[in-house]
């Protein structure tokens, strides 16, 4: 089996989902991401990529208890795994690396 990619979406939906813990479930991701990104982005999207990495084995998500203002609905919670932490790690050593390459240009 190919070893499992991470893609740069799906990389910030993980370490929202790893800064948030415990708590981070689909909205609170959004809201997140999109205060720190400006800009709007489609909880379908969020969704798409927590069901991914959780096939992937880089969250595992909970249901929360049944609550009135949701309509008796409950939230779904997700945590980042070992793996997904190792996978977050390998990425920003890679990225690290090549930033490190660029050479110390004056652009002024």
């Amino acid at each position: 089996m190919k070893n499992p990619s991470l893609g740069e979406f799906e990389e910030l939906v993980l370490l929202v989902v790893a800064a948030q813990h415990d708590q981070a479930y689909g909205v609170s991701i959004l809201e997140d991401l999109e205060e720190k990104l400006s800009k709007k982005l489609n909880i379908s999207a969020v969704h798409v990529a927590l069901k991914r990495m959780e096939d992937k084995g880089f969250v595992k998500s909970r249901f929360g208890g049944i609550t009135s203002e949701r309509g008796g609905r409950r939230k779904k919670f997700y945590i980042i795994t070992a793996f997904g932490k190792q996978m977050l790690d390998q990425q920003y050593a890679l990225r690290t690396s090549i930033y490190q390459q660029i050479p110390n240009i004056s652009f002024g």
